[in-house]
Order: C-alpha cells, then structure tokens, then sequence
C-alpha cells in the first residue's frame, strides 16, 4: 500500500507539472507572453517550489516556447525581425541584470514586485 500511495503522489506531481506547461504554453501561443506569469504562481501554489526557483525555472521553461512560438509567428509573417532584434539585445542585458538580481533579492520582496507587476499587465489589459 506505502508503495502504491507513493507512485499515486509521484503521478499527481507529473500531472501538475503538465498542467502547469500546458497552461504557461498556451497563454504564450495566444499573447506571446505570459508565460512566467502561469508557470510562477503556480510552481509556488500547487508544487509548493520556493520563489527564486520558481523564477529560474520559469525562464528555463519559457525559452523552448519562445523558440517555437517565434518560429510559428515569423513563418506566418508577424513577426518584424528589424523591431525584434534590437528589443532582443536589450532582452539580453536586462535578463542578465535579473538574473543576477535575483539572488540578492528576499523572497518577499520577490513576490511583491512580481504581483506589481501581474496587477499592472493587467491593468493595462483592461484599459
């Protein structure tokens, strides 16, 4: 019985992990982005992953979809490479800047930033 109750929990596990990249997936092939905002909340909520993980895993899962959704956009012509490669060195610096950021910054702190700026993207949704 342990054993079976411990491959059920292990189950659910994978399943929440898969529910969590459909969704992230999902949300960035219908607006391009939004994909952290999916994978974050729901690391720490339903698999109870601390916030700077989350955070890192959350880049770590967006690149592939980045890569595929990009290539599906400029394959159907949305995508404009000449606006897209200069957003993308700023990208660059500023992931860098974060990623170094983000060890010095309390968990606290983390999730209030985050929300600011989960509140504001929504804001400007709605206006």
């Amino acid at each position: 019985m342990p054993g079976q109750v411990k491959r059920l929990k292990k189950s659910l596990y994978v399943l929440k992990i898969a529910a969590i990249g459909i969704a992230a997936g999902l949300c960035n092939g219908l607006f391009g982005a939004g994909g952290g905002m999916i994978v974050v909340p729901s690391m720490v909520h339903f698999l109870k992953v601390e916030d700077h993980d989350a955070h890192a895993t959350a880049i770590a899962v967006i690149l592939p979809l980045v890569v595929v959704s990009s290539f599906i956009y400029f394959k159907n012509g949305y995508l404009d490479l000449g606006k897209a490669l200069p957003v993308a060195v700023g990208s660059v610096i500023g992931g860098i800047s974060g990623a170094l950021l983000l060890d010095r910054i309390p968990s606290h702190w983390l999730r209030k930033i985050f929300a600011v700026f989960m509140i504001a993207a929504a804001i400007r949704m709605l206006l």
